[in-house]
């Protein structure tokens, strides 16, 4: 009998818990964060579904074959004819160099791509098949085909061919030295040397300006008025908690900060502290609180008596959005437009990262993060990298071991490779009411008790979106369309993610479409749109800072650097302390 105590003692739901707890997080560790049980579970639902569906077998099998032929005939005919056709969608990036055009590279780089194109087909249009799943299962398809790239090995990639014979073989033997040295640091590429390039405060963030407000979560930077007179109401940036604010304070040519101060803008940026293991319970409202609204308090007393043009970027708009339909449910009308960069309030299709977003990948990666407290900048890292992994991963694993050379950090990929951190509790919530079950875009997310709605804002709002971009797919984007019924103007332009946002006035080659929707409008869907607008040359931050001048009541000159006696005095100068962290 104390036998049957005892063992029922020892399995009891608490400690079973605890022991599956335990179990899921060495094998999270083992598979990086990624959880076997989602991949096998699409699998299975792939191959049941297409193993009861002859007809999409059959019409695999005459694609697969239709493939073959045109490469078979495009391989002979392109020996011959440097201007034939080859049968695949567009080559990638990386195999449309002059030296690419060859026979037979050409061939190579249209069978890949011939490939890529019919596991596209295999992986969608199975009935019955989820869509998460089918996305999982083309997504794994791609990570090996990517990985088996032609450009990805030295006999099939004509530009490293080609720089072999003329360094006779030095690339090599500095790439394998790169190897070795890679290796003995743990396995990580760029050995370090490169990533002291480029410095905040030296080479980045210089926009003059000083600390004036820094609580638990945020230092707020006041910039210096560069001009006599500014728009009488102030600009807020708020970036998104996982990045270093000075994504919009990069190199003087590519800085969004020192842009709109000369432009005659009174500019305040958030600048989010990096947290650590003793931030595990900061949630998603302290965010809104401590984060959104402590600078908007600020900004408004150092501003008096004037309304904000409050902006985010990436997560940051997603929670400016969140931040302003409570301040309109609550009646609070210091806003007096709102802008969002790359920023999705509708997470209903928000593209290839939902690969990464499900209840047992959540499961996984709570294990993870439960246990060190947050979730470390490599695992955010290394998911966003396999959205590209041909650009971010293989290219320059070549470059550094076929080609043997060091990687020349620009700007934006030094900001990309300083890492921030997430703390455990506000990451689980997001991720599980936004993108699992968009709570937010079907008016049942709770700011503080009560729920809020984007329908309630009246402010003028300009929302922007990127041609490219993995991260927030601008459709997804486009979606904002469907929750609230204010002047919205709509802005997509060339480039990704971070490279279409950082894209001053003296970037060349870029080009964007606009359009403004006024209350009363009829709906139009993202394709009607983008059909119905004629691409406009050149960058888009001229035309969001007229924008933003249309919203201006009026000149005024700059105000004072803080607010001393109302309890924002100066505390330090600008990139603040934070930004190191």
């Amino acid at each position: 009998m104390s036998n049957e105590l005892e063992f029922e003692k020892l399995f009891d739901d608490r400690q079973a818990a605890s022991a599956d707890r335990q179990f899921r997080s060495v094998l999270a560790q083992i598979s990086g964060g990624l959880s076997p049980v989602d991949l096998a579970l699409a699998t299975i639902d792939w191959i049941a579904h297409l193993g009861i569906s002859p007809g999409k077998r059959a019409q695999l099998v005459k694609s697969f074959i239709d493939k073959l032929l045109k490469l078979g005939k495009y391989s002979v005919v392109s020996a011959f004819d440097k201007d034939a056709e080859g049968p695949a969608s567009a080559v990638e990036r990386r195999m449309s160099g002059d030296a690419w055009q060859k026979w037979p590279f050409k061939v190579f780089a249209q069978a890949h791509q011939s490939g890529k194109d019919w596991a596209r087909e295999a992986a969608f249009g199975v009935e019955g098949v989820r869509a998460d799943h089918e996305i999982l299962v083309h997504a794994v398809a791609d990570q090996i085909l990517d990985m088996l790239s032609p450009a990805n090995t030295p006999l099939t990639n004509p530009e490293v061919i080609q720089a072999t014979i003329e360094e006779r073989g030095k690339n090599l033997f500095r790439g394998l030295d790169f190897f070795v040295r890679d290796n003995l640091q743990g396995g990580r590429a760029n050995g370090g040397e490169e990533s002291s390039a480029i410095k905040v405060g030296r080479d980045v963030g210089l926009t003059p300006g000083k600390v004036v407000f820094q609580n638990e979560l945020i230092e707020l930077i006041q910039y210096k008025p560069a001009t006599e007179t500014v728009g009488a109401e102030p600009v807020l940036i708020c970036p998104a908690w996982i990045m270093k604010y000075y994504i919009l304070d990069l190199s003087p040519h590519n800085s969004l900060a020192k842009y709109l101060i000369e432009q005659g803008k009174t500019v305040f940026m958030v600048s989010w502290k990096n947290p650590d293991e003793g931030d595990r319970d900061v949630c998603f409202d302290d965010y809104i609180n401590d984060g959104l609204m402590a600078a908007i308090d600020a900004v408004n007393v150092i501003v008096p008596k004037r309304k904000i043009h409050a902006v985010g970027y990436c997560l940051g708009g997603t929670l400016l959005a969140i931040g302003a339909s409570a301040m309109a449910r609550d009646g609070d009308d210091r806003l007096a437009s709102i802008s969002l960069f790359a920023a999705q309030a509708d997470f209903s299709e928000a593209g290839e990262i939902m690969r990464f977003i499900s209840p047992s990948q959540l499961s996984f990666l709570d294990k993870v993060m439960r246990k060190q407290g947050y979730l470390g900048s490599e695992n955010m890292g290394g998911a966003f990298a396999s959205l590209r992994s041909s650009d971010l991963v293989y290219a320059g694993l070549v470059e550094r071991y076929f080609f043997g050379k060091k990687a020349k950090l620009n700007d934006l990929m030094s900001w990309n490779a300083d890492g921030t951190r997430m703390p455990y509790r506000m990451h689980k919530q997001y991720l599980e009411e936004l993108y699992l079950q968009n709570l937010f875009a079907r008016n049942k997310f709770k700011v503080g008790d009560r729920v809020v709605s984007m329908s309630d804002i009246r402010t003028p709002m300009f929302v922007l979106g990127t041609e490219t971009d993995h991260v927030a797919p601008w459709r997804s984007v486009f979606k904002i369309h469907d929750l609230t019924q204010t002047d919205l103007t709509f802005l997509l332009t060339s480039g990704g993610h971070n490279a279409g946002v950082v894209s001053g006035p003296q970037h060349p080659r870029r080009h964007f479409r606009v359009h403004t929707r006024k209350q009363g409008d009829k709906y139009r869907d993202p394709d009607t749109w983008l059909e119905s607008l004629k691409a406009s040359p050149g960058s888009w931050w001229p035309t969001w800072n007229e924008w933003v001048d249309g919203q201006m009541s009026s000149q005024a000159a700059p105000p004072a650097m803080g607010a001393r006696r109302k309890g924002y005095k100066v505390l330090r100068d600008a990139p603040g302390e934070y930004v190191f962290l």
